[in-house]
């Protein structure tokens, strides 16, 4: 392996990930996604197992070591052992493609199948930094209505494909670029086709950003600021309005005590409350808010829950997070863990909702992804298939290193409202927060650590996606096939 580690061709599986890196916000060069998987294609082609096992494992690290660096600022040991992981995942695909004829058929179904794999697994999945984040605003993005990202991915391995062929054999390429063409053509028929709902009515909403600055961890009196910040925002907004987002665990109270007991530089549950039924009462608006604490029934768990007042101060209902995040939000083999970093764990888990994706309200149904959640596409598809007519993405990324998290989690928001066909409305305490069209396109965004206050009239909206119909069956079906094929040799008269 030494020997193989110092040949020249180790090089391009390392250029191949980083391109593939590059594609994925912050960056976002989106092109070089298709560059980067036609070097993975001709770096794999003709190599014995155990070298494309090597090449497929060092393209993973070049991917995703640099497209999750923000996680060394939280765990380096975790960010280094998720990139191992991980680029196992992909090492083990490359190794199970063939190497000659039907390699192409194989890749495309085994990197969609290797991408599915990893939003899953371990204890969950870690959907970051993947193919489909890295197209959220690229020309391809429009057919996650038609079958979700997992199309997107078959799609920037199959044009990926495409560029190697023609590289590798240049002969070859006018019958490439016509079936390039024939296959632009059919998926982009199959996106006008594609319904993506309509809209019933308008509503003026406000997102509201607190400000302050990153890289905070919580603490009681830090929880009064950050719920200070948001008071202070909110104030800003502009009435009439119907809607007002607030960010993930914004209101963090402490016990409630006796008056007489409470310390003034921290916030309680009680106060938090009145404040919020007085904010929804003043601006006579539907309010969501997230809250987090510790749970009354279980001392042991935290929940973490976004809650909804209507205009007369009346809780209209709440929903508790589903997919909570390992190693933040609970410890996956806590017994074992803790022997060995115990310190930086969170000391209870967040007990994790069972109910759908949306909360009641005087505006209808509002569909709610909490933060780590907007990485998950089943989770905004339950929203719509529960006729959620909006869908809210409150979060907190005010504890994270640079910008990495926040900017891909903005493209995850593009790529929700285009697979639901719902604007999508994303708000944190710190940045990012954002309003996205159901075109997935940006219309705001605010600054990192800036009080701002975005306000914009946006739809209700009702109807389906094939994508919120049909979910990921299909695609999985398609890539299994695909791959299949590929494995068959004599299926290409070899």
């Amino acid at each position: 392996m030494k020997k193989f580690l110092f040949r020249s061709e180790f090089l391009k599986p390392l250029v191949a990930g980083l391109l593939i890196a590059a594609s994925v916000p912050p960056w976002g060069f989106w092109p070089c996604s298709f560059i980067g998987i036609a070097i993975l294609d001709i770096s794999i082609a003709n190599k014995s197992a155990k070298k494309r096992l090597i090449l497929g494992f060092l393209v993973g690290l070049a991917w995703l070591l640099p497209s999750t660096f923000w996680m060394i600022d939280l765990t380096p040991p975790g960010w280094i052992a998720a990139g191992l992981i991980h680029s196992s995942f992909l090492a083990v695909g490359m190794t199970l493609v063939p190497p000659r004829k039907g390699r192409q058929l194989a890749l495309i179904g085994i990197m969609t199948l290797v991408e599915l794999a990893r939003w899953r697994f371990p204890f969950g999945g870690v959907p970051l930094a993947s193919i489909p984040i890295g197209q959220a605003s690229g020309p391809v993005a429009p057919l996650s209505k038609v079958a979700g990202p997992l199309l997107i991915v078959a799609v920037v391995t199959s044009v990926g494909c495409f560029i190697s062929t023609i590289i590798r054999t240049p002969k070859k390429a006018v019958k490439v670029l016509a079936a390039a063409v024939l296959l632009t053509v059919g998926l982009g028929t199959l996106t006008a086709f594609a319904p993506n709902g309509r809209e019933i009515e308008s509503i003026n909403i406000a997102v509201v950003q607190g400000g302050g600055p990153q890289r905070t961890r919580a603490t009681p009196t830090g929880a009064a600021i950050v719920f200070a910040n948001q008071v202070s925002a909110t104030n800003n907004v502009e009435t009439p309005v119907d809607l007002v987002v607030w960010p993930e665990n914004v209101v963090n109270p402490d016990p409630d005590l006796p008056e007489a007991d409470k310390n003034p530089s921290r916030l309680y549950s009680d106060d938090a409350r009145l404040t919020l039924e007085s904010l929804s009462k003043s601006l006579d608006t539907v309010i969501s808010a997230g809250w987090f604490h510790k749970d009354p029934d279980d001392t042991a768990s935290n929940l973490n829950y976004v809650e909804v007042l209507e205009p007369e101060g009346q809780v209209a209902g709440k929903f508790d997070k589903v997919r909570t995040v390992p190693f933040g939000e609970f410890v996956p083999l806590r017994g074992l863990v803790e022997r060995f970093a115990k310190d930086s764990l969170p000391a209870r888990d967040v007990r994790p909702g069972t109910e759908p994706a949306v909360i009641e309200s005087s505006l209808g149904k509002l569909g709610v992804v909490i933060s780590w959640e907007v990485f998950f596409e089943e989770r905004a598809r339950e929203a719509a298939e529960n006729q959620a007519g909006i869908i809210i993405n409150p979060t907190n990324g005010a504890s994270y290193w640079l910008t990495q998290v926040q900017s891909q989690q903005v493209a995850s928001s593009q790529l929700r409202a285009i697979e639901t066909g719902r604007w999508l409305l994303q708000s944190a305490p710190t940045g990012f927060s954002a309003i996205v069209d159901p075109s997935g396109k940006v219309l705001q965004r605010t600054g990192i650590s800036e009080q701002a206050v975005l306000q914009a009239d946006v739809g209700i909206r009702t109807g389906n996606t094939w994508y919120t119909k049909i979910g990921i069956w299909p695609m999985l079906v398609i890539s299994l096939i695909l791959f299949g094929l590929g494995r068959r040799p004599h299926f290409f008269g070899r």
